[in-house]
């Protein structure tokens, strides 16, 4: 068996507990590069994959590589900046792991069951197993799944309530898909409140109210978001009322989501606001820093980019009052990572925060220093700066290793120091520990190329660009 067989088989066999998109973010441009002794030697296209594999794959890989091939004992990393997309080494994953393929909705907001039921499309990025829990909305993700198997039956009505964008929709959404996903036969629909009072407006100027009432009354679950959107609007309210006790006293599923608790409905009718109270009554808070990083890092999976954990971690600790807004900030910086090729860092992501978010930036942590003034860019801030960047030892870069861990950031600093600061060959080999100007010349030349076919150290060097302050 050949070494890419081999590792078809090794990333199969991991497959199998991983998510699709872990698989082709980490894996991408991976290869075996010898299987001597016992020990496999697994190539890897950059330096920052090495910790990622060593802390989360390494045990994995060996477990597979023994299932399937008994005599092998170990497995050792080994960073090669030559394995590209175009590589012969590499295997393409896309096509080995091709997405599973879902059914297209139409091109429309609804969905109509076949004796007219009509509902808002939900959301199929929306799951229970996808909803990242934590001990502020552990207790609602229960509920839903219990409700999800059991509708009509334990929790109802299921009132979820909490501030704009903490996952309330996420949660109700996804509920309604594993009810269906249980038993297809279910009729569930979900609507916003302001859907809601849209139908009975468009009811009262048709003169066919019976049928905007049949509409929501001959289903199994109904699911409402943003009830407090119905106060003041005496007839929708009234409909609603009617419409809940129908479908309660049927034991059908009502799931109900709200910005407050019911007792502060003040504006909704004692009736009403009583009923909601009967049912099981769930507050959704801000997650913890712990649960907010691990979304932001499955958001990145999900995408299948890499941002650098500072970033993620700065983002986590200063967005502290929306998932939300937690998941903008992020889309917003791999859309940089994305259409400038510039990947994201502590500084570019402080920066946007502060003209978006409109609120204190906290740094402490992040950007130690950062308020000292800068003077022109050096030669020594250029290799500090790149060295922090791909978190390797000062010495290391400035040492003779040959090593590819430092081969690289070494490269792009003779890159950067010849392009930007202009310095010239010899300059640059005296600062770098003496080296001789053809060798600074041929790492020049390298990168030029290397940088015209990998797009992810493109945006290494544009973002170490930004960071120093060079164009």
């Amino acid at each position: 068996m050949g070494p890419k067989d081999l590792w078809i088989k090794i990333i199969e066999k991991i497959s199998e507990d991983l998510p699709r998109a872990q698989i082709i973010t980490w894996f991408k441009n991976t290869t075996i590069l010898e299987n001597s002794e016992g020990t496999l030697k697994v190539g890897l296209p950059l330096p920052f994959f090495l910790g990622w594999h060593q802390t989360h794959y390494a045990k994995k890989t060996l477990e597979a590589a023994k299932n399937i091939d008994p005599l092998i004992t170990g497995v050792e990393y080994v960073v090669d900046i030559s394995l590209t997309d175009g590589s012969p080494l590499v295997i393409d994953l896309i096509k080995h792991f091709p997405s599973k393929e879902t059914r297209k909705l139409p091109n429309r907001n609804e969905t109509r069951s076949k004796d007219g039921v009509v509902s808002k499309i939900l959301n199929p990025s929306y799951s229970l197993d996808n909803f990242i829990t934590s001990p502020e909305n552990r207790l609602a993700h229960a509920a839903c799944q219990n409700v999800a198997k059991y509708p009509g039956q334990n929790y109802n009505p299921l009132f979820i309530y909490g501030g704009v964008g903490l996952g309330k929709t996420h949660l109700v959404q996804a509920t309604g898909s594993e009810m269906i996903k249980n038993d297809p036969s279910r009729h569930v629909v979900y609507t916003t409140t302001e859907n809601f009072v849209n139908e009975v407006i468009q009811g009262i100027r048709s003169k066919n109210m019976d049928f905007i009432r049949k509409k929501f009354r001959r289903v199994d679950a109904l699911i409402i978001d943003d009830i407090q959107f119905v106060a003041n609007k005496e007839r929708s309210e009234e409909e609603f009322f009617h419409t809940f006790n129908a479908l309660f006293e049927e034991g059908k599923q009502l799931i109900i989501t709200s910005d407050r608790p019911p007792q502060e409905l003040s504006l909704l009718s004692d009736r009403l606001t009583s009923r909601f109270e009967s049912g099981m009554l769930i507050d959704v808070k801000m997650p913890d820093y712990e649960t907010r990083l691990a979304i932001l890092q499955d958001k990145c999976q999900d995408a299948q980019v890499f941002i650098n954990q500072d970033v993620l971690e700065f983002i986590a600790f200063n967005i502290n009052h929306s998932v939300r807004a937690l998941e903008g900030v992020l889309k917003q910086a791999i859309a940089n990572y994305e259409l400038e090729h510039t990947a994201p860092t502590v500084k570019s992501v402080a920066k946007m925060l502060k003209t978006t978010q409109k609120k204190e930036v906290k740094m402490v942590g992040f950007l130690p220093n950062d308020d000292q003034p800068k003077g022109a860019v050096t030669m020594e801030l250029l290799i500090d700066s790149v060295a922090d960047y791909f978190t390797v030892p000062k010495s290391e870069v400035m040492g003779q290793s040959r090593v590819r861990d430092y081969t690289l950031p070494r490269q792009v600093i003779m890159y950067l120091a010849s392009t930007k600061l202009r310095m010239s060959l010899s300059k640059i080999g005296r600062a770098l520990g003496n080296r001789n100007h053809t060798t600074v010349m041929h790492s020049i030349g390298k990168m030029k190329e290397q940088i015209k076919n990998d797009r992810q150290l493109l945006r290494d060097v544009n973002a170490i660009t930004k960071e120093v302050g060079i164009h």
